[in-house]
C-alpha cells in the first residue's frame, strides 16, 4: 500500500517475476552491489522500501541484509547509523534525507562520526522525500564516498530515476534525482501534454508502458487506478509529481503537484521555497503551507526546526529568511511570515506531511 500521504492509501498490485528482474537490476546497476556485500536500507517493513530493499532485492542479489528498528537519533545517540555501519561492515547505505536532518541538527559536526570506521561503506542513497542540496552537501563533505538521490515510488517498486553507480557515467548534480532508469521514458509535459523545454517545469510523466515490476493494477479499485494514473495524458502514467529536466537530461522533482500554492494568480512550488530556507546555517528541517489571504488569495508560511546549538530569535530568522526568498524567487513569493517550531508532523516512514 502507499503511505498515504497524498489521500487514502491505494493496494498496489505488480506482477512477481517483473518485480524480482526488477529487484536484481537495480542492486547491480542502481546500488553496484556484489553478491557476498552487506546492504543496508533503513526503513520500515510496512513501506515499499522494506518490500523491496530489505527482504527481496538483497535476498534475491546473494546479499546480507539489515533489520533496524531504532531511530537515525538517541538511540542512544545521532551515531547510531555510524556505529550500525561499523559493525556490519555495510557497502552500500539507503535511507531517507530526513534521518540524515535529524542527525546533522544534533551532531552539525559530525562529531559522533570520527567514533567509527565507515570503510566498508562505498556509496550512500537517499529516496523519499526532495532531498535538499544543503543536506546531500553536507553528507558528501563528512562521509567521503558518493551520495547519490533517486526517486522512485510505492508504485514503481524501484528507481525510475538515479544515478546508475555501476556505470558511473556522469556526475551527481545536487538537487537532482538524476535520470532515467532504463525502463523507464520520463516526459516533462504540461497539462495538455505538451513537452516542456529545459528547465521548464511540468508535470513528471512516463509513457507506457512501464518497466518490468511497476504497478499494473490497484487491488479491487481498476476505475481509481485508471482515475488516479491514466486519465490526465493518454499514453502517459502520471506521477503525481512535478519536476523539469535540464539541458544535460538531469530531471529535478519539485515536489507534488498539490504542493504549488496560488500566490495572487502567481503558482509557486512550496518545494523550492522549502530548499532555499533549508540553506539557512541555522536551519534542520522545515515545511513551507498556504495560508488563506483576503487579498492574494494564498501566501507562503516557513515553519522551521532549529539545528541543535544554534542561537537565534524568531524575529531575526524570519527576517533573513524573507530576504533569502526575495533574492532567490522575487517579491512575488510574498513570503514574509516564519515560526520556530520544535518539530514537524511527519509519516511513519519519515516524510513530512
Amino acid at each position: 500500500y502507499t503511505s498515504g500521504t497524498t489521500g487514502k492509501p491505494k493496494g498496489i498490485i505488480r506482477e512477481n517475476g517483473g518485480h524480482a528482474v526488477a529487484m536484481k537490476f537495480s542492486m547491480d546497476y542502481v546500488y553496484d552491489v556484489q553478491p557476498g556485500e552487506v546492504y543496508w536500507a533503513a526503513s520500515d517493513f510496512g513501506w515499499v522500501v522494506g518490500h523491496s530493499y530489505i527482504a527481496y532485492a538483497p535476498l534475491i542479489n546473494g546479499n546480507s541484509t539489515i533489520i533496524y528498528e531504532g531511530k537515525p537519533v538517541r538511540t542512544p545517540d545521532a551515531g547510531a547509523f555510524w556505529r550500525v555501519i561499523e559493525e556490519y561492515k555495510v557497502s552500500v547505505f539507503f535511507t531517507a534525507p530526513t534521518a540524515f536532518r535529524a542527525i546533522r541538527r544534533e551532531d552539525p559536526e559530525a562529531t559522533l562520526l570520527q567514533q567509527y570506521d565507515l570503510s566498508s561503506l562505498r556509496a550512500q542513497f537517499v529516496a523519499g522525500e526532495r532531498c535538499d542540496a544543503s543536506t546531500l552537501e553536507w553528507l558528501q563533505d563528512i562521509l567521503k564516498v558518493p551520495v547519490i538521490d533517486h526517486w522512485w515510488q510505492t508504485e514503481s517498486g524501484y528507481p525510475m530515476l538515479s544515478k546508475l553507480l555501476k556505470l558511473g557515467t556522469y556526475p551527481v548534480k545536487p538537487g537532482s534525482a538524476g535520470k532515467p532508469v532504463p525502463g523507464f521514458d520520463v516526459a516533462i509535459l504540461d497539462h495538455n501534454g505538451k513537452p516542456q523545454g529545459p528547465n521548464e517545469e511540468g508535470m513528471l510523466m512516463i509513457r507506457y508502458p512501464l518497466a518490468p515490476g511497476a504497478l499494473c493494477n490497484l487491488w479491487q479499485d481498476t476505475e481509481r487506478f485508471k482515475r488516479s494514473y491514466l486519465g490526465l495524458v493518454n499514453g502517459y502514467y502520471f506521477s503525481g509529481d512535478g519536476a523539469y529536466m535540464d539541458e544535460d537530461g538531469y530531471v529535478f522533482v519539485t515536489g507534488r503537484v498539490d504542493d504549488v500554492i496560488n500566490v495572487a494568480g502567481h503558482r509557486l512550488s512550496t518545494a523550492d521555497m522549502e530548499e532555499i530556507i533549508a540553506a539557512h546555517p541555522a536551519v534542520s528541517e522545515c515545511a513551507v503551507v498556504g495560508r488563506y489571504d483576503a487579498l492574494k488569495g494564498q501566501v507562503p508560511v516557513g515553519l522551521t526546526v532549529l539545528k541543535e546549538g544554534a542561537h537565534i530569535s524568531e524575529e531575526q530568522l524570519q527576517k533573513e529568511l524573507i530576504q533569502m526568498v526575495r533574492d532567490k524567487i522575487g517579491a512575488v513569493a510574498s513570503f514574509k511570515q516564519s515560526f520556530i517550531v520544535n518539530t514537524l508532523p511527519k509519516t511513519r516512514s519519515g516524510k513530512i506531511l
